[in-house]
């Protein structure tokens, strides 16, 4: 029998999916500490982004039934791959499943910014009625570039367009000629974009991506959106633009450090800001779930 290990848990369609295919699911959570010892006892390891699978943890689990990690997700920072593959463990994620809801979600915080909804909300609740304060701006018309145009930023190219947003991008891997929208570089995209989404990992050896340098390229009163990895943005930098009016607004759904301490940041007043929760719908955790499934039932040929 299949053991498979959910230690960020899993949704309850997958688990009874798995279990049906003649596998055994936990789902209780084994602490960071214990988890190199534990994952030797099951076959699969899920996880999300709380649990990190570090080269300690597999080289403990090294030579024993662990063969495959997934991260029920997109993002595979939270895992050493390199570490696991010299160990004899497959790394798996889930690409295709959460990329309409996190598109929907930078979709959101650009409303949220352009007509200040998000500060609105705030001082509606305080008791002001500032009217005439929030005089926004429409988005139609707008230019928006998009850094990384993966199945997130195709997804978000698709709706800003139908938005009657012109749309450009770049990506590490050059242009898309599938594509038709405009491939720019960095620094032309910087200084030509109305609204800005990242869409790209994290690269710990390559740093933030956007730093002072890049936001002084940008065109004064730009909007940008990160839904992306919180270390793509140095928060210091982005906080200095804010305040200096270089940036109108910044829709953040993720952090330097998460959970983030940076108060200052997330109570700013041209600030959208939510807890990392680009995934979290009911129909994106039903397909991160379904293709888990797929994948363990692929391995395995259950």
């Amino acid at each position: 029998m299949i053991r498979v290990l959910a230690n960020d848990g899993l949704e309850a369609s997958a688990v009874k999916a798995l279990e049906a295919a003649g596998a055994e699911v936990v789902t209780s959570h084994v602490e960071q500490a214990d988890l190199g010892e534990a994952v030797r006892e099951y076959d699969v390891l899920i996880v999300r982004s709380a649990t990190k699978v570090t080269a300690d943890v597999s080289e403990k689990a090294k030579g024993s039934k662990l063969k495959l990690v997934i991260r029920a997700g997109v993002g595979v920072d939270n895992i050493d791959i390199p570490a696991a593959n010299a160990n004899g463990i497959e790394v798996k994620n889930t690409p295709n499943a959460s990329s309409n809801s996190v598109a929907e979600l930078a979709i959101g915080h650009m409303f949220a910014l352009a007509r200040y909804i998000a500060i609105s909300n705030v001082t509606m609740r305080n008791g002001e009625w500032n009217k005439k304060k929030y005089e926004g701006s429409e988005i139609f018309g707008k230019t928006l570039g998009i850094i990384g145009m993966g199945r997130i930023g195709q997804s978000l190219a698709k709706k800003a367009e139908a938005l009657g947003m012109k749309v450009v991008y770049t990506d590490l891997f050059g242009k898309n000629d599938k594509l038709a929208y405009e491939f720019l570089s960095l620094e032309d995209l910087l200084k030509t974009s109305d609204f800005i989404s990242l869409h790209v990992p994290y690269d710990k050896n390559q740093g933030s991506l956007i730093g002072k340098a890049q936001f002084d390229m940008m065109k004064d009163g730009v909007f940008l959106i990160d839904c992306a990895r919180g270390k793509v943005v140095e928060e210091a930098a982005l906080l200095e633009a804010l305040n200096s009016g270089k940036v109108a607004g910044a829709g953040l759904d993720v952090y330097e450090e998460e959970p983030t301490k940076n108060t200052e940041l997330v109570n700013h007043p041209r600030v959208s800001a939510t807890p990392h929760i680009g995934a979290a719908t009911k129909e994106a955790q039903t397909r991160i779930g379904e293709e888990v499934v797929s994948t363990i039932k692929t391995f395995f040929n259950l």
